[in-house]
């Protein structure tokens, strides 16, 4: 079996369990520390990302958050949360969870493997050319995602 990334405990975490509370959260921030280096040195792609989609915006296009899972999920509260943040329409900026509203509330097993689904739910949201498409993975092997 092919395990995920997703799916195979952190090493660093193995003991998690015999750790002081004091440990755990240390554990916790150095685990995090690490986005922002990734983030760092991605930030000229993370640019050119950024310009594309306001230009794409600006000729009617629509910014699409696609994930499964929490990734999913992080992409639709992100999604929602626009309107009244930012006072853009709601239907700028959509979220795109596979397993739809249900998996929202509860783990749909399986979703994020479903190419199918995933062709189904950009058929389903119309996505045209000048919409933006924004996949969400934490593996960055999701088969839904990519």
């Amino acid at each position: 079996m092919n395990k995920k990334i997703t799916e195979s405990q952190n090493p660093n975490s193995l003991k998690l369990d015999s750790l002081s509370t004091n440990k755990i959260i240390e554990l916790i921030n150095d685990e995090d520390s690490k986005i922002s280096l990734l983030i760092k040195e991605n930030i000229p792609k993370i640019s050119k990302l950024v310009e594309q989609t306001v230009k794409n915006i600006k000729k009617g296009g629509r910014l699409i958050y696609a994930g499964a899972g929490t990734s999913g999920r992080l992409g639709v509260l992100d999604a929602s949360e626009c309107p009244p943040t930012f006072s853009v329409n709601k239907k700028l900026v959509v979220g795109i969870i596979a397993g739809g509203k249900k998996a929202l509330y509860k783990s749909i097993e399986g979703a994020e493997d479903n190419l199918e689904l995933a062709t189904y739910d950009l058929k389903k949201n119309k996505i045209n050319k000048k919409d933006v498409i924004v996949g969400i993975t934490t593996s960055g092997t999701t088969p839904y995602v990519n």
